[in-house]
């Protein structure tokens, strides 16, 4: 992702792909309900769903990926009414997105799924580019008396303005004006954007659909996503999400938590390098124990030398 210039100097883009894929994730049955006007007759929500993020990494390694991070791309097992199961591939095209082999790519993502796992593949793509952003629905492929004409649900965050989508009583509604609003950085003042944040508020807590876990998920993720500098204007944000929730919500607690998440995650990944390391230690020692042991040396030595046991050298 791009950096960002500012007058305290350059900050780190924010990880666009990243937040969407969790939001996407969190708010799959609502993003279902917006895609699929009878998402009622269709799918059995009381099944629930699954991701399948390793399979999907099978069919789109990274090396295929256009920028090397796309991780926005969602695989989901759903079941429908009538009891079948349904494998749903969405893949989100961020921002300025305008491949040209795009429809190309995502029917080679669907037949590769299509063959891989022998399942019915339903394809969606997510454009969240401007409105000038290409945003093919179909591929098409003609040979002598053969063809192929792959046609897949397609939407672009600008097929609906900004009031047709705060009408509309579905938190991915709200992520859709979200997006459209973040596209706006760096070209309007940041009090607009602060607007724009507190106005997608106000119509996420109107529909008493969500509860109180949700919307904090939410707005951290609008917080984070419509990226504002001024921690002046974050504040009043803050003190506003706490009036208008009488309290409930407190932005200030959500981003401490979430920043204790991340210290614990940078822990882990600490101890997970850690405990990497010493087995990587470890196999090296028995290798070098091996040679020794060929080289008929006393095990009690070999011991000594490499840091093994006895028992460990005996069985190599």
């Amino acid at each position: 992702m791009n950096s960002k210039q500012t007058e305290a100097g350059i900050i780190p883009r924010k990880q666009n792909d990243e937040l969407l894929k969790g939001v996407f994730e969190e708010n799959f049955p609502d993003f279902l309900h917006f895609m699929y006007p009878n998402a009622k007759e269709l799918f059995d929500f009381d099944r629930g769903f699954s991701f399948k993020d390793k399979e999907l990494f099978k069919i789109i390694p990274d090396r295929e990926r256009s920028d090397g991070k796309r991780i926005a791309d969602l695989l989901a097992k759903v079941y429908l009414k009538d009891g079948t199961e349904k494998w749903i591939m969405v893949h989100t095209e961020i921002e300025g997105g305008n491949s040209s082999d795009f429809a190309h790519r995502i029917f080679q993502y669907h037949y590769r799924i299509r063959d891989k796992f022998d399942v019915p593949v339903e394809t969606i793509a997510v454009f969240t580019g401007d409105r000038k952003q290409h945003r093919p629905c179909e591929y098409l492929e003609q040979g002598i008396h053969s063809s192929i004409h792959f046609k897949y649900l397609s939407y672009q965050i600008f097929d609906n303005s900004a009031t047709e989508l705060l009408d509309r009583d579905n938190i991915f509604a709200y992520i859709v004006v979200a997006c459209q609003k973040a596209l706006q950085e760096g070209k309007v003042p940041e009090e607009e954007l602060a607007a724009d944040r507190s106005t997608i508020v106000r119509a996420l807590l109107a529909s008493k659909k969500y509860d109180k876990e949700r919307i904090m998920h939410f707005l951290f993720f609008l917080k984070s996503f419509i990226f504002i500098q001024d921690e002046t204007i974050n504040n009043k944000f803050d003190s506003y999400i706490y009036q208008v929730s009488g309290g409930a919500i407190n932005m200030g607690v959500i981003e401490i938590i979430k920043k204790q998440e991340r210290e614990a995650g940078m822990s882990a990944g600490i101890e997970k390098g850690r405990l990497e390391e010493r087995a990587k230690l470890k196999v090296e020692k028995r290798v070098i124990a091996l040679e020794l042991k060929k080289m008929a040396l006393p095990i009690a030595d070999i011991a000594k030398a490499t840091g093994l046991s006895i028992e460990e050298i005996e069985k190599l």
